[in-house]
């Protein structure tokens, strides 16, 4: 089994290396269904095939953190596991690598398959809030959590009932966060989000004009993207400048910084952060920022 390294990956992610499906076929049996041979002979599955790929998602939790139960509704976002636990590393360094229960973290838009607490609760022993304002997506990040009693006394689901709020209604009075986190919708239309998986389609060689990789309103688009989103959620930060350590959101499209870094001098952040990731030819950024003096 080669051992090549992929790069851009944070050094402490567990996905660094080439997967071994043996290994992950031994641990989660129903992955074998979806193995074949890539171009180059080796072993690999349909990266086009919503099925396949979250066998390998379950095969991967299952591996790596011992999550021995997880699934996602039809419909809903299929998310790449090492890119999800890039980001978590990537919060770890930004608290100095602590672990443990007192560091507590708030997942804005936790989603159905509320990946980042099970993650982040798995890695570092981390407290999650994980905010959803779908109630169908909620239910079922609950039913997640508590059929993995690893993690299940870390992750608690709180129901967002505004779709313009980020903060309002999930922070509590007198409540404290030493992170923030949310992956936002990065479309702005769903005309726009359906181009964009029919993108990635041809790109992996898929030959289905649909919704593949799953992925709702809320998901995938909201209205104004994720420019719109992202300096909402900038604004409504300063109210909340006491409860929360850092700020921080992924932004996909860097031609957005320059707009979202304005935003944060007009709200007088104290301090900014633009943290690059890199899965593959996926580029993307963690915009971090802190009203601390």
């Amino acid at each position: 089994m080669s051992v090549d390294t992929k790069s851009g990956l944070h050094p402490r992610n567990r996905f660094r290396t080439r997967y071994d499906f043996p290994q992950l076929i031994a641990c989660s049996p129903a992955l074998a269904a979806f193995l074949k041979p890539n171009a180059h002979g080796d072993d690999s599955i349909d990266y086009a095939d919503p099925q396949a790929v979250k066998a390998l998602n379950q095969a991967l939790l299952k591996h790596a953190y011992g999550l021995q139960h997880w699934d996602i509704p039809p419909g809903y976002l299929c998310p790449p596991i090492p890119g999800r636990s890039d980001y978590i590393h990537h919060l770890a360094d930004l608290i100095s690598l602590r672990r443990g229960p007192e560091v507590r973290v708030l997942d804005i838009g936790t989603g159905a398959n509320c990946i980042y607490p099970l993650i982040g609760a798995s890695e570092y022993g981390w407290n999650f809030i994980g905010a959803e304002m779908d109630p169908v997506a909620l239910r079922w990040a609950k039913k997640l959590v508590a059929s993995n009693p690893s993690v299940s006394g870390l992750i608690e689901c709180r129901l967002q009932k505004s779709a313009m709020k980020c903060f309002q209604g999930i922070i509590q009075p007198g409540e404290h966060f030493d992170l923030t986190m949310c992956n936002p919708p990065f479309h702005a239309s769903a005309a726009e989000a359906t181009a964009g998986t029919q993108r990635k389609l041809r790109n992996l060689g898929g030959k289905k004009e649909v919704l593949n990789f799953g992925g709702r309103a809320g998901e995938l688009w909201c209205e104004g993207g994720e420019l719109a989103f992202i300096r909402r959620m900038i604004e409504e930060s300063v109210a909340f400048a006491s409860n929360c350590g850092w700020f921080t959101t992924l932004v996909s499209k860097s031609e957005h910084l320059p707009r979202l870094e304005k935003a944060l001098r007009q709200v007088n952040a104290t301090e900014m952060k633009i943290i690059d990731m890199a899965q593959g030819q996926k580029k993307s950024r963690i915009l971090a920022w802190t009203f601390r003096r």
